[in-house]
């Protein structure tokens, strides 16, 4: 795969630019205390947590207004003579809760490896307007009017006004900060958080739109970067609605194909011997002219179909890449007998708040938004668009707040930036983690060949996890060119 050039300095100069605005005010050093405990199902936290908050600004550029409190976690490292310093993280989402990166350390599934508990203080926060963060408060009820998939011009004006509305909501149950959830402030909150710890600088591991907030933090402040690593990661280039559905797109459709491959080569696949890919445009056909029903134990049932319910399916089975299960509900849904488990994909609200402000996803009218499907299925001519994006870009369309101009890039210097991303990831496409690893002077890119996301502790091949561990200890990043085996 292709990677960017690495400089051969261990600290590169970041190129001229516009000096930063403010760097985080921190009202005071943040009081630690124990952390509440969790809802069952959920376990407690670990005891070696603890939990705190840091006053921030509700607006950046009017530092002193009204405020607002971001909730924090820390589990201190257990090897204080070789602590290195703090690692912060971001979820992603956007708009996940980011306390449980701290707050479940030690989890052997979703915590963090001895070697780095033992030399970081992992820090956990939730976003503005996330969890503990002043949790976002819109109106749910309008948020089930909002048509998903306009089909003629006077659905998608109805769209248009619906998220007006809904955003209006949100303001009215959440206050100012509504308006100010994009990643660009979040990046300033780390900042504020970065102060109250007393640190000089930090690492920061970041996972699909959690990779985005690191790529502006190290953009306003990398002379406060110690390390960054992105994992999964948001296309840098803040693409318009057109490049960014298409390209996820063509994701999916390279999804279609590696199931195909997969079925050639396992003969546990439900679909071995048939061609795969003909499979897909035949359900497509059937569902374009209503002949496609929801199978059953005995036969079809009367429940149709849709176009736009396959495109779902196949964004939503493909992204979690488990082609047995994928080819066996293709496979009922073919012969009509079995069952399809169809998954709610949908985002939280709070994503609108977060990306609407971060990328321009504004279509002209109608007439804009058929063009882009059409340019979307000549990119994905068997899986037609990628739902996820869709959702994404429809959710934007007559929301009020503009999004935010890119911020100045800031004069500094950054360490070498590891960036990790599956060669066929439909949520976070590799052009856009290629564009990620060239935005940093030294900036390197290694690639898992597998169809996956978040590669940390949470695909099938250790090796991402373990370069992304000894990046984060050592500052060395792997060689250039690397792929790594999806197992």
């Amino acid at each position: 795969m292709g990677v960017a050039v690495l400089a051969g300095s261990l600290v590169v100069p970041w190129s001229a630019g516009a000096s930063p605005e403010s760097a985080g005010v921190a009202k005071g050093a943040i009081k630690w205390s124990a952390c509440p405990k969790a809802e069952p199902p959920f376990p407690d936290p670990d005891k070696r947590t603890r939990c705190g908050t840091v006053e921030v600004p509700v607006d950046w550029a009017k530092p002193d207004g009204p405020t607002m409190k971001i909730a924090v976690a820390r589990q201190q490292a257990t090897d204080p003579e070789k602590r290195i310093g703090a690692l912060f993280s971001n979820p992603g989402g956007p708009g996940a809760s980011g306390l449980d990166d701290a707050l479940y350390a030690e989890s052997p599934t979703e915590g963090y490896d001895k070697s780095i508990r033992s030399r970081f203080d992992i820090i956990g926060f939730d976003p503005r307007g996330i969890g503990r963060s002043g949790k976002l408060r819109c109106d749910d009820k309008l948020a089930g009017k909002v048509p998903t998939r306009p089909k003629n011009a006077a659905e998608f004006a109805r769209m248009r006004t619906l998220n007006k509305q809904l955003a209006d909501s949100c303001r009215a149950g959440s206050g100012p900060v509504a308006e100010h959830m994009d990643s660009v402030s979040v990046a300033r909150d780390m900042d504020a958080i970065r102060a109250a710890l007393g640190e000089k600088k930090i690492s920061f591991l970041g996972h699909s739109y959690g990779t985005l907030i690191g790529r502006q933090y190290a953009r306003l402040f990398p002379q406060k970067v110690r390390a960054l690593a992105l994992d999964s990661a948001m296309d840098p280039s803040r693409p318009d609605a057109g490049r960014f559905l298409t390209d996820g797109s063509a994701a999916v459709e390279g999804g279609v194909r590696q199931l195909a491959d997969w079925c050639a080569e396992n003969a546990s696949c439900a679909l071995k011997g048939k061609d795969v890919k003909a499979v897909v445009r035949g359900l497509f056909a059937r569902a374009d002219a209503g002949r496609l029903f929801e199978p059953g134990r005995r036969g079809p049932t009367r429940k149709k179909v849709t176009a736009d319910q396959l495109s779902g399916f196949l964004t939503s089975y493909l992204g979690k890449w488990n082609p047995q299960t994928a080819a066996e509900q293709l496979g009922a849904l073919n012969s009509g007998k079995g069952e399809v488990y169809w998954t709610d994909d949908t985002p939280e609200l709070a994503w609108r708040t977060v990306m609407c402000r971060d990328y321009d996803f504004r279509l002209r009218d109608w007439d804009h938004y058929r063009e882009l499907r059409r340019q979307a299925a000549s990119a994905a001519p068997h899986a037609r668009y990628n739902s996820q994006a869709l959702d994404m870009i429809l959710g934007c369309q007559g929301w009020p707040a503009a999004p935010e101009p890119e911020p100045a890039r800031a004069t500094g210097t950054l360490p070498p930036v590891l960036v990790v991303n599956a060669k066929h990831d439909l949520a976070t496409p590799l052009p856009g983690a290629r564009r990620m690893a060239q935005e940093f002077p030294a900036g390197r890119l290694a690639v898992l060949d597998s169809v996956d996301h978040w590669l940390y502790r949470k695909c099938r091949s250790p090796l991402p996890a373990r370069a992304i561990d000894t990046y984060l200890r050592t500052l060395k990043t792997p060689s250039p060119g690397t792929v790594y085996p999806s197992s």
